[in-house]
């Protein structure tokens, strides 16, 4: 049985999901995490339901097999979209937190009544997502844009340097895929009628918040899920008293500043150079934590 000393398990088809594991770092700084990019399999926006969900099944399984995970973070919405359902069934032990697309808190601040969604085809065309919107028609205006090969470009983004601030667009696969999509959504601002508000609706998205911002303004206001799932994380641990939080920290709440420094396995299925230099540049983690192995 899983103890609170246990790692939590986090999983995304790449990189794009070290955007959540941030934030779970952030909220839980006593705990350990194995984190596992798929990347031999990616993108998993264009695969089909059912490969999503073997894939799923297959790397819950070896991290609950191998690494003895306590908890499960989904974080990719195109995998949550195929398959929560079924791992929910056929883990009913483990807490398990998916991602979608951040709808309801995008309702919340937009002024306009205009909201921009971009994702993956998979999750913008699932199920899942048709219910999430059918749910919330009528509560404000939805410009929904797959962004196709856009998760694949930021992933071979991250061998090419950091944009300086206030550069423009950069002339990157992932710059002109920016450019392409959200040309074709509309007008984006803070005038009546302008989508005030986007939902980046992939993990891999808030990786490009500079060539995005550069096409919508400053006035914009980006929606990403990695606080949020990083909370309900924290919540159903220490539900389920599986927390691993030292004696002197408060138990009410999550601590504010991060007081450790945690314990985090950096696996991928694909090259383990692309898994180092994203783990580099967005986390500030060494390579060292990284190593690549195989899920079948």
């Amino acid at each position: 049985m899983p103890q609170a000393s246990s790692p939590i398990g986090v999983f995304d088809s790449g990189v794009g999901g070290l955007s959540v594991l941030r934030a779970l770092l952030a909220t839980m700084p006593h705990e350990r995490f194995v984190y596992l990019a798929d990347s031999a399999n990616a993108p998993y926006g264009e695969r089909g339901d059912a490969y999503v969900a073997a894939r799923t099944h297959a790397i819950t399984q070896y991290l609950c097999e191998q690494h003895h995970i306590k908890a499960l973070v989904v974080a990719c919405n195109t995998a949550t979209a195929a398959a929560i359902h079924e791992v929910r069934s056929s883990h009913p032990n483990l807490p398990l937190v998916g991602l979608e697309p951040a709808i309801k808190p995008a309702l919340a601040v937009t002024k306009t009544g205009h909201v921009g969604v971009i994702g993956t085809r998979g999750t913008l065309t699932s199920a899942k997502f048709g219910k999430l919107m059918t749910a919330l028609a009528g509560q404000a205006h939805f410009v929904v844009q797959p962004c196709d090969g856009l998760a694949h470009a930021i992933e071979r983004s991250v061998a090419q340097p950091v944009p300086a601030p206030g550069s423009a667009v950069s002339s990157t696969d992932t710059g002109a895929l920016c450019e392409r999509y959200l040309h074709a959504m509309g007008a984006f601002g803070t005038a009546p009628g302008q989508m005030d508000t986007l939902v980046l609706g992939c993990t891999h998205y808030i990786f490009a918040a500079h060539e995005l911002r550069a096409l919508v303004g400053p006035g914009v206001q980006f929606i990403e899920t990695g606080e949020p799932v990083a909370r309900q994380a924290w919540r159903l641990l220490e539900a389920a008293g599986l927390l691993h939080v030292p004696e002197h920290t408060d138990h009410g709440k999550p601590p504010a500043q991060p007081g450790a420094t945690p314990s985090v396995q950096l696996l991928t299925t694909g090259p383990v150079a692309m898994l180092e230099a994203a783990a580099q540049r967005w986390l500030d983690l060494p390579a060292s934590c990284c190593q690549s192995v195989q899920v079948p």
